[in-house]
């Protein structure tokens, strides 16, 4: 009774350590996931930190001040939210490994017992005569041959015994370390929450008195944002310009065949002439959305694209037409993609306007200087357009990138990897 209590103790505790097993790779998965995420968004929290340090301009609007600390609240409240969810994953391991250990102490005291058991009665019946006695008595030679073989599956069945208690001291062990870093791990995190915390709490209350001022003047701000705004529509209408002129050239150099075209689509939004070259660059374009490559080396977001409201002034809405990017002074602006200048126009208010060609893709790069590039280069990924110029109001040094198919403007966050 006792080898089959053994044997059926056995094979549960196999069971449930392959269970168990598959569950831990899952939750380290998603515990590296979570740790990647929580990087990232301590990364995010530093280039803020550093691109305020870097900003020549003493003084910052109350405006300005309130997006960016909108901006790091946010960051912060996810950071926090991330590290609460790995602390969680690691109490739900803390825990499987506590059973763990409860059923390996368990499986052990059984496995000791039961082998403590045999010595016991190995002891009693040890000696050379008692065997030989035992083998003699038989009534049979097919008798003798099987106590022989059960005297041999007896001594194979201590000498397992002895090793699997060795196995199981050696995972209860294995466990004991685990859950002592595990732990402190949970501990490390718990803590770093806590210094969060407390920087959020900070950070609102600077929110809060900054929007109390804005609230004091609000008319005042209202109008700096409409003027902004103002200033925004009228460099997006003199880019809609140029890549209507781009798309009516393509049609004129095609010939008649183009303006066949055109007039039975009178009604529809104006698109390129593609040569059979430009069909495939533009096929090649449209296949890596979701991984080009960044216009900048390192920044963040600083505006996304389309309409939002503002964080203090819940009644205003902006919209804007690409994605701003706020990157460190004297940074490079770079092509997200192979293609050729289309036109470079110096726009007020925008500095120098790169519009790059893609086939019927157009990316658009605004407010440079110290350009590297002029009209009909052939473009490589990642090749130096020009300098981000910096902004003269809040000081930032922010890129305006857009992305067009044809004269529709798309959203850029769909087509630059993680952003």
């Amino acid at each position: 009774m006792q080898l089959k209590q053994v044997h059926k103790l056995s094979l549960v505790a196999a069971v449930l350590f392959i269970l168990g097993s598959n569950a831990l790779w899952s939750q380290n998965d998603k515990q590296a996931e979570l740790e990647r995420q929580r990087r990232t968004l301590m990364g995010q929290i530093e280039e803020l930190s550093k691109l305020r340090k870097s900003n020549k301009k003493k003084e910052i609007s109350v405006l300005s001040q309130v997006e960016d600390l909108d901006s790091k609240i946010k960051t912060r409240q996810n950071l926090i939210k991330v590290t609460n969810s790995q602390a969680n994953l690691l109490t739900q391991k803390i825990n499987q490994n506590l059973n763990r250990l409860t059923t390996l102490r368990d499986e052990l005291e059984k496995l000791k017992e039961d082998y403590a058991g045999m010595v016991q009665k190995s002891y009693k019946s040890k000696s050379s005569q008692s065997r030989i006695m035992f083998l003699l008595s038989s009534k049979s030679f097919l008798q003798a041959y099987k106590r022989v073989q059960y005297m041999k599956q007896y001594s194979n069945y201590r000498k397992k015994q002895g090793d699997q208690i060795k196995e199981r001291t050696a995972l209860l062990q294995e466990t004991n370390k685990k859950l002592a870093l595990q732990k402190e791990e949970k501990q490390k995190l718990v803590a770093q929450n806590k210094i969060e915390q407390e920087k959020l709490e900070i950070e609102r209350k600077q929110q809060d008195e900054l929007v109390s001022k804005i609230r004091k003047q609000e008319s005042t701000y209202v109008a700096q944002i409409q003027d902004k705004q103002k200033a925004a529509d009228r460099i997006d209408k003199e880019i809609d310009r140029l890549i209507r002129e781009a798309i009516a050239a393509s049609k004129k150099e095609s010939g008649a065949e183009a303006a066949k075209e055109s007039k039975t689509n009178v009604s529809k939004m104006p698109t390129f002439s593609l040569t059979p070259a430009a069909k495939a660059l533009a096929n090649d374009f449209a296949s890596n959305k979701g991984k080009m490559d960044w216009p900048v080396e390192r920044g963040r977001v600083y505006k996304k694209f389309g309409t939002s409201k503002h964080p203090t002034l819940p009644n205003i809405t902006t919209y804007n037409s690409g994605v701003e990017i706020e990157t460190a002074p004297g940074s490079i602006a770079r092509a997200t993609f192979k293609g050729t200048v289309q036109q470079i126009q110096l726009i007020r208010g925008g500095g120098y306007t790169v519009l790059i060609r893609h086939g019927n893709y157009l990316t658009v790069y605004q407010n440079l200087k110290n350009l590297k590039v002029k009209v009909n280069d052939q473009i490589a990924t990642k090749q130096a357009l020009g300098e981000i110029a910096e902004n003269s109001f809040n000081g930032k040094t922010i890129i305006k990138f857009l992305v067009y198919k044809d004269s529709e403007r798309l959203n850029p966050e769909d087509w630059v990897y993680n952003m």
